[in-house]
């Protein structure tokens, strides 16, 4: 599901995060509460350093064995921000031969250094191959002898050959058409001819590859998806009744990406019915693909919405099992190029580290009153606020909300058995916002309610999204 960015202020009253008085705050650390007035532009694992002091004597070893710990599952990763792959193959048969059975697309994986190196050599090596193919065409013709050089009414098979520098000059001057007119040619012998033809044939099919190579190195989508960009955190809040999944994806160039979709997996384990270990299973995570939401327009920054439901591998997470979960949520972008209509993708991830939990995302794109124009600040883009969420996961907030549905029907049924069940609940715990079912915990302020003007406005521009 893909919304587009709307603002959300300060709660007027209520607890932040959503969590009552005297319950522990999720991202409390035992010595300091989370200010809500801060808003939040590091990972939860940044916070935590920051927030919290060093360890007493007595807990030393034991907190030094949770940040080791910590530490080494945030280093697990399998995607990288940048979208690089921490993946190492080992013990391939026949590697080598499998990667030049594919020479092209080996030399566009390949560093720049390692193309000029073998543009070099290739260059040279032909150079050099042809030279001797043709100081031994003169060889055998007599062209080197002195006698012969010296007679006028000799006819060499290439003129003005005389050593194998000079053969080296004219395979030179053969394979690149420079041609500077003295070293030419004869039609004495029939394998000078042949050999020329063969050269300049190499010539021709030798620089076309290689002009190839660097067009398709220069203009490879993998550069394309360096200017997509992903939060660096997740968010998870409530947002029409239910639990979701938020992140940021946006695209800071003015060429668009067409036909732009996005879908996402989490890595974590899997153990089968009959007891196997799966360690690295993918499971799916909808993004919006049977609404057809997964389809982005990234004209601004938008917010890619996963609700957590019971298909969802969320679907049983609270909060404080989130940061204990080991697994690796991965994101994919993908689309054509505008400019060279190339497909290109774009990867992250987020580690349970990097979602916070009740939060959510800053608004970022204001209108210019006095040009007319939509900006968009990206100094925000990583920005959150916290909001009301509740602290339980999905699958308990769903039987909540049924168990309290279910208990406020029972009851309006013994006082009126006539009167609609629908309107009770409505009026009792299910209200409607924007055409869709809300739940209301007592706390979950109205959106017209929240504060909204916490961001800078100036008398020239509009915050919109």
């Amino acid at each position: 599901m893909v919304i587009m960015e709307t603002g959300y202020g300060f709660p007027s009253n209520g607890p932040a995060n959503g969590i009552a008085n005297g319950e522990p705050d999720l991202l409390e650390t035992g010595h300091m509460r989370f200010d809500p007035e801060c808003r939040s532009q590091e990972s939860f694992a940044e916070f935590v350093a920051k927030s919290n002091p060093q360890p007493t004597v007595s807990k030393s070893l034991v907190s030094r064995r949770h940040d080791r710990h910590y530490s080494k599952r945030m280093r697990r990763r399998l995607v990288y921000k940048n979208g690089e792959v921490n993946i190492t193959q080992t013990n391939i048969r026949k590697r080598r031969r499998r990667y030049l059975a594919d020479i092209f697309t080996t030399l566009v994986d390949i560093q720049w250094r390692y193309n000029l190196l073998v543009f070099t050599l290739a260059f040279i090596s032909s150079w050099m191959f042809f030279a001797l193919g043709w100081w031994l065409i003169c060889f055998q013709h007599g062209d080197l002898d002195e006698t012969n050089i010296k007679n006028q009414n000799f006819t060499p098979c290439v003129r003005e050959i005389k050593s194998f520098i000079s053969a080296i000059l004219f395979s030179i001057e053969t394979q690149h058409t420079i041609g500077y007119g003295y070293r030419h040619t004869t039609e004495q012998c029939t394998e000078a001819i042949i050999l020329m033809m063969v050269q300049s044939c190499f010539g021709v099919i030798c620089q076309a590859m290689m002009t190839g190579i660097v067009f398709a190195k220069l203009s490879r989508p993998k550069k394309r998806a360096e200017t997509l960009m992903f939060s660096k955190n997740g968010c998870i809040c409530k947002q029409d009744g239910e639990l979701c999944l938020l992140f940021r994806v946006g695209d800071m160039r003015k060429s668009h990406i067409v036909e732009a979709h996005i879908r996402g997996v989490v890595i974590k384990r899997k153990i089968t019915k009959e007891g196997e270990v799966l360690p690295l299973y993918q499971f799916d995570v909808d993004l919006g693909y049977s609404e057809g939401s997964d389809r982005l327009f990234l004209v601004w920054p938008v917010i890619i919405v996963h609700k957590i439901d019971e298909n969802s591998p969320f679907w049983e997470m609270a909060p404080e099992d989130l940061h204990k979960e080991q697994f690796e949520f991965i994101v994919i972008l993908e689309g054509i190029v505008e400019s060279t209509g190339m497909t290109t993708q774009a990867r992250s991830s987020y580690l349970p580290g990097e979602i916070l939990w009740g939060h959510r995302f800053e608004r970022l794109v204001t209108f210019q009153k006095e040009n007319g124009q939509y900006q968009i600040d990206y100094s925000r883009f990583n920005n959150t606020i916290p909001v009301d969420t509740p602290q339980c996961s999905a699958k308990e907030l769903s039987e909540i909300t049924a168990n309290i549905a279910e208990a406020d029907r029972d009851q309006n049924n013994e006082d009126d058995p006539n009167q609609n069940a629908t309107t009770n609940i409505e009026n009792s715990f299910m209200y409607k916002r924007n055409n869709n079912a809300q739940t209301d915990f007592g706390y979950d302020n109205d959106f017209d309610s929240l504060d909204s003007n916490y961001l800078p406005v100036n008398e020239d521009s509009e915050t919109l999204l």
